[in-house]
């Protein structure tokens, strides 16, 4: 099944999620460092990273409802897709508290509850992100109709891109 929302021939959702993904762990990381007696300014570099992360996943999110929308119904790529984007959804939710929690704080830097929520966050994270990977590399989802080993370039013009040489759409 064929992404929806593409960019130069390119699904955009996994072009998205990268960001955010990298955005949380180091939250966490550096929460934790600040928190075992690393540098103060720690704790505030965790907190934009938050803040930038939780604006990328809802963008991600976006993005990953065009595809969860064409998944059809009653197949298993939408029950996998499904419990992807609720997990995702308990992500931003339970990333979204720890936030606000800073947000209204005199100190941006987290504590012990706050990380262990972030753990828990990270943890469900990491199974969302084994879903998308089993949603693409098993189920074919976000893949081109045409792709293979030797498919030309997304960037070929004529709109025959992820066309087989020798091949007409």
């Amino acid at each position: 099944m064929e992404s929806r929302l593409k960019v130069l021939g390119h699904p955009v959702h996994p072009m998205l999620v990268m960001f955010p993904v990298a955005l949380l762990v180091t939250t966490v990381l550096f929460d934790v460092i600040d928190t075992v007696g690393g540098p103060d300014f720690l704790g505030e570099v965790a907190y934009w990273n938050l803040t930038v992360g939780l604006v990328g996943g809802l963008l991600a999110a976006g993005a990953g409802l065009f595809d969860l929308l064409a998944i059809p119904s009653g197949t298993r790529a939408k029950r996998v897709a499904l419990t992807h984007a609720a997990a995702n959804v308990a992500v931003i939710l339970l990333f979204a508290a720890v936030w606000a929690v800073r947000l209204n704080a005199d100190s941006r830097a987290a504590g012990g509850a706050l990380i262990a929520i972030e753990v828990v966050g990270l943890g469900i994270l990491g199974v969302s992100a084994w879903l998308g990977g089993e949603l693409v590399d098993r189920l074919g989802v976000g893949v081109d109709r045409d792709a293979h080993l030797d498919a030309p370039s997304s960037l070929r013009s004529g709109g025959a891109a992820g066309t087989r040489i020798g091949e007409s759409r």
